[in-house]
């Protein structure tokens, strides 16, 4: 495989609406990124994914577009993205855009022209017939197809009296990728940002665009109707196209999220020689303690953990690596000790998991992604009122529930741990008011711990998880071996794990404990743990046969295991 320069970097996630606020409106905005550039420059961050920016009506926090050239007035203006672009490349940092495209807004002027039956556009979207109607007369949807967002996917338009498909939020129509006019405008969008500055693009739930087939789907308590439009050779030949006729005539990559991939579709989708994409997201590592998908929690078991690593770390040519973003839990909530309290032993075990957490993404193969807050140890919001949710998926998630009969302490225990406001409460800056954010009412709520947890606070301390992350990258960035080594599982249990990343005549071990309590080393890593300690999460030189509580540690070693 050949080397990319974004193999060489590790990139950061702003969903921008919650990173800073210059104006006062409680809205991050693009001012306010191009504010914090030497923060990022100065962690070390070579890459910027930039969270959709572009006109919407924010049904879905700004993944619902209007104007794919356009930049949202409550961001900024396209001068200051000119400018972000611009500024951001004087410090070594390229920007890598949202691209949305399975779906547009209800409000962009395709859909709107759409729903005259006798227009153009009415072929850019995926309109049907109901499939008859039922006793009392109502038209039947054309499928039994669910969505992501627990709602119907069919929407009925009394006027033209057929039904338009949504596979997420009603105001997200899909498009029809079997009309070549879409993807000639996908490709003329591409070039635009491309032409602007953009180096590559994140690709939104990328391996649904083709529907093959608007046939009944099979019976399923998740979604249903997958089978009909998951990873379709359809959606690799679009993949493919879009490749060859613009992406490959710059200088960019691209990095999909994709929908409920597994290994054998992943490397369909981004082995180098199929000309698709050149990384993605999967969700497997997230969901080892969750029953379905990221909604019911079930108890962690670190051997889990190591085992799913494996196959996508030894899986696929190149990995994305990430333990956050914005539909994730915060990971310090998720596979650590949560947030600290009052005590001195809470405090000390919330900062030594975030930064073993933050050790063991680093350290894995593929290019990291770190999401803004992520280098601060943010945790996981606080709200005690679920009318506080700003997230449509979480309130859907509410309603299903509660149509379930599930009652209503366990629907909020489950939506705390599982909302996607968990990663989008904005950032926390400083001790001040509104955590430095902004200056007015911020659109979401702050976490009340950011007088505790903040950028200014760790900053000039050499002991903060900030610190440490400034340290880890540092050290990521100068090896070769943790960049692209090979990796080589050695052991895990409940609690602790374990692997190697080795190249040529280097070899780096990994040692995690993903518990409250101290754990003692098995006899089969002796070998391994005696290498030199180059970092330890507690701050150690000798680890002596144990892991204290969420410790990991890092050691260099001359041989392999």
């Amino acid at each position: 495989m050949r080397k990319k320069w974004w193999q060489d970097a590790v990139a950061y996630q702003i969903y921008p609406r919650s990173f800073q606020d210059s104006n006062g409106d409680g809205i991050g905005d693009i001012p306010g990124i191009i504010s914090r550039l030497d923060e990022l420059k100065e962690l070390g961050i070579g890459i910027i994914w930039l969270s959709p920016v572009y006109k919407s009506p924010d049904a879905d926090n700004g993944y619902d577009i209007s104007d794919y050239c356009s930049i949202d007035p409550r961001y900024g203006t396209m001068r200051d993205m000119q400018k972000l672009f611009s500024e951001a490349k004087k410090r070594g940092i390229r920007i890598i855009m949202d691209l949305v495209i399975n779906h547009t807004s209800d409000e962009h002027p395709w859909f709107r022209e759409s729903l005259d039956p006798a227009s153009e556009y009415r072929d850019y979207y995926i309109w049907q017939k109901p499939k008859g109607r039922d006793r009392n007369g109502r038209p039947i949807p054309p499928n039994n197809w669910t969505g992501f967002f627990m709602e119907p996917v069919w929407e009925y338009d009394e006027n033209s009296g057929e039904y338009y498909l949504h596979l997420f939020h009603k105001k997200q129509p899909d498009l029809n990728y079997k009309n070549p006019q879409v993807i000639a405008e996908i490709k003329d969008i591409l070039r635009f940002w491309l032409d602007k500055g953009a180096a590559g693009f994140r690709c939104d739930v990328i391996n649904v665009l083709y529907k093959t087939s608007l046939e009944d789907g099979k019976k399923s308590l998740t979604v249903q109707g997958l089978e009909h439009y998951k990873s379709q050779e359809g959606n690799h030949e679009i993949l493919k196209e879009l490749r060859r006729d613009v992406l490959s005539d710059y200088n960019c990559f691209t990095v999909g999220e994709t929908v409920m991939v597994d290994l054998p579709e992943a490397k369909l989708l981004c082995d180098e020689s199929r000309g698709e994409l050149d990384m993605l997201f999967y969700f497997d590592h997230l969901e080892i303690d969750r029953l379905i998908a990221r909604f019911i929690p079930k108890k962690f078991n670190a051997s889990k953990l190591l085992a799913v690593l494996a196959k996508w770390q030894q899986g696929l040519e190149w990995n994305a690596v990430y333990f956050e973003n914005h539909d994730q839990s915060r990971i310090v909530s998720h596979f650590g000790a949560g947030g600290p309290k009052q005590d001195n032993k809470s405090a000390d075990n919330w900062a030594v998991s975030a930064k073993s957490l933050g050790l063991l993404e680093l350290t894995l193969k593929g290019t990291p992604f770190i999401y803004q807050g992520q280098e601060i140890g943010m945790t996981n919001f606080d709200f005690t009122d679920p009318e506080k949710l700003n997230d449509v998926e979480s309130r859907n998630l509410d309603t299903l529930m509660k149509k379930m009969h599930i009652p209503a302490f366990l629907r909020w225990k489950w939506i705390k741990a599982s909302s996607r406001d968990n990663a989008r409460t904005p950032m926390q800056w400083n001790s001040g008011a509104n955590a430095g954010f902004t200056t007015g009412i911020p659109w979401l709520g702050i976490n009340s711990n950011y007088t505790r947890i903040n950028y200014e606070g760790q900053k000039h301390s050499p002991d903060s998880i900030l610190s440490f992350y400034k340290k880890i990258i540092k050290l990521r960035l100068e090896s070769e071996c943790l960049k692209k080594g090979d990796f080589i599982p050695l052991y895990a249990d409940t609690h602790i794990m374990a692997y190697q990343r080795r190249l040529n005549n280097e070899t780096y071990t990994m040692l995690i404990n993903l518990s409250a309590k101290a754990q003692k080393l098995p006899p089969k890593l002796d070998n391994a743990a005696a290498g030199a300690v180059i970092v330890s999460a507690a701050g150690r030189t000798n680890l002596e046969g144990m892991l204290f509580a969420w410790e990991g540690a890092l050691l260099k070693s001359g041989k392999a295991l």
